[in-house]
């Protein structure tokens, strides 16, 4: 079996930075300008302290010269502050968010056209999570905090040059007050932040992919019963979560002892400076710029401190979108349509394998034709691996063993838009949008128009199944396709599967649970394809192989026949088991 990349509960965290790095690229200039905005906001006011030093230098010297130059400096500066705080917000919101937003895209794009084994293998409430859930936190993080951590880094680098400058004995003194006790802190906050924050997403994950499954098994859990068990499942998963985000809190809440050390280091640095004031070891001024900027120097801090947890929690969210990013990246991006590949052409699998475990295998060594034009029939009992062959033949899943060609080509070697424009798979579930039968029938490429839109439809001989529906092609199909029976779904996705034109038709159970009028319908519409249109269909209905000149019958993964339909079901022998349903 290949190996089948999966998403780790507790992403890697380590180096997020880099590895986002290729997604920050085409963002670079504006991103350089917003932060050297942000840096000149706090240059100006870590130069506050500087100018009251000179303002109280001043004052002690009796300079009313000196001191009106430093205070109409202060109000210059007040103001150059302001317009560069609001410019330098606005400028690293709006970066982050084209950054945000690009992720968010590669997100959409990468899910859309992952391989189907991968998304099978997840639950897509985690993929749900990761894709809308993760960005709208990270989103969130830069409106409300990016800048606030820019600044405070930047005010503190600032803070440490200025009163290095003034006195490096007071700053070494306070520093050695505050910095050890502070690094043991945060030492302390980090030791367990990756596990409690990368814990407490893991479990919101969950209980967002229980509910969103809840939500689509309400009718099951309904009719058979079973929403007490699954309540009970849903709450020991909510209790777990809730667990999980104590913890998180209660490391979150470690970094409020930096307030504490703050104090005691506010206290030293009073007695140390009036003690080296006595000396003439430095001015008044010293301590003045010293009590002033160590505010500045705390409240970085203390902002770092309030910001850990949420740098923390987006860091987490960055590094579980970025393994999302990184297991979906398209494998076909660099590659090109081969040369002389025709619209046209013959389908073949040869010595196919494939398994959805690593302990065996579903289907073993299958090789089959499927000429230009031919009509084959694919038959076997629940399990045989009808549905599996289909997703392979239409190069939704790539084979373990063995090779499935195009007219020659590998189908892994031909890039994604050019296969979906040439095979063409119609599942028994038929996917709609909300809107009308048009708008739906418009979802292939190329978006057809109204006019060929109904010369389709009269193609098919749908016209007086179309005049059946209330407003025709101007009926609102309702939510997922509410307004329409299952088999209206079906006959919606043969129509917009014939007008892309495919070279291969594959329909998975379209016929399974619809009614016979509807299947009829069906049927006869399959019956005016084009004759160079390949169409392999996998039913169970009698009726719908009987029309097909070849079935291909399947046991356990296993070829066990093909060859003609024989006979139909006119003479009473039906090509497939069918469970009898008796009357008491």
């Amino acid at each position: 079996m290949a190996e089948q990349p999966l998403l780790r509960e507790e992403a890697d965290e380590r180096a997020v930075l880099r590895r986002a790095m290729p997604f920050l690229r085409p963002h670079r200039a504006r991103l350089a300008v917003a932060l050297g905005v942000g840096l000149a906001d706090s240059a100006a006011l870590v130069a506050v302290a500087p100018l009251i030093g000179l303002a109280t230098a001043a004052l002690d010297d009796g300079d009313r010269g000196s001191l009106g130059l430093a205070v109409a400096l202060l109000a210059a500066l007040g103001l150059a502050q302001l317009v560069l705080a609001r410019v330098g917000e606005l400028l690293l919101i709006k970066g982050g968010e084209d950054v945000v937003r690009g992720l968010r895209e590669r997100a959409v794009e990468n899910l859309a056209t992952a391989p189907l084994r991968f998304l099978e293998t997840h639950r897509s409430g985690e993929l749900l999570r990761r894709a809308t859930g993760e960005v709208a936190a990270l989103a969130a993080f830069v409106r409300l905090h990016l800048r606030s951590l820019v600044s405070s880094v930047a005010t503190l680098a600032f803070t440490l040059i200025v009163l290095a400058c003034y006195s490096w004995q007071l700053l070494l003194v306070q520093l050695a007050v505050f910095l050890p006790l502070t690094l043991l802190v945060t030492r302390w906050f980090q030791r367990d932040a990756a596990s409690a924050f990368g814990g407490k997403a893991s479990a919101e994950a969950t209980v967002a992919a229980t509910f969103s499954e809840t939500l689509t098994a309400r009718e099951a859990l309904q009719t058979a019963r079973g929403l007490t068990g699954w309540s009970a499942r849903f709450e020991r998963e909510n209790r777990h979560a809730v667990r999980a985000a104590r913890r998180a809190l209660r490391v979150e809440n470690r970094i409020d002892l930096v307030s504490l050390i703050e104090g005691a280091a506010l206290v030293v640095l009073l007695l140390v400076g009036g003690w080296m004031v006595t000396r003439d070891a430095v001015g008044v001024e010293t301590v003045v710029v010293f009590v002033v900027a160590s505010r500045n120097l705390f409240d970085s801090f203390a902002d770092l401190s309030q910001l850990v947890g949420e740098v923390q929690t987006a860091r987490t969210g960055l590094a579980r979108l970025l393994d999302l990013l990184s297991a979906t990246e398209p494998a076909r991006a660099a590659r090109t349509a081969p040369a002389g590949l025709p619209a046209r052409g013959d389908l073949r699998c040869t010595a196919v394998e494939f398994g959805y475990r690593a302990e065996g295998l579903d289907l073993h060594g299958l090789t089959l034709d499927f000429p230009r034009g031919s009509r084959t029939g694919v038959v076997g009992e629940t399990g045989s691996g009808k549905t599996t062959l289909s997703k392979l033949l239409c190069g939704l899943y790539e084979p373990d063993g063995g090779i499935v060609t195009f007219a020659g080509t590998d189908l892994r070697d031909v890039p994604e838009e050019e296969l979906r424009r040439r095979v063409v798979l119609v599942p028994q579930e038929v996917r709609l949008v909300s809107g009308t039968v048009a708008e739906n029938l418009a979802l292939v490429q190329g978006t057809p128009d109204r006019e060929r839109i109904e010369r389709t439809v009269d193609q098919l001989g749908l016209r007086e199944w179309l005049a059946d529906l209330p407003g025709g092609l101007d009926a609102e199909v309702g939510q997922r396709g509410g307004n329409l029976s299952a088999g209206e779904r079906q006959i919606l996705g043969v129509v917009r599967a014939v007008l892309a034109d495919p070279a291969v038709l594959v329909l998975d159970e379209a016929t399974a649970d619809i009614d016979p009028v509807t299947a009829g319908r069906l049927e006869h519409a399959l019956d005016e394809l084009r004759a160079d249109c390949t169409l392999v269909v996998i039913a169970h209905r009698p009726a719908t192989i009987a029309r097909l000149p070849r079935v291909v019958r399947l046991e356990r993964g296993r070829l066990v026949s093909d060859g003609p339909a024989g006979p139909g079901p006119q003479d009473g022998t039906p090509l497939v088991h069918e469970p009898q349903v008796r009357l008491t």
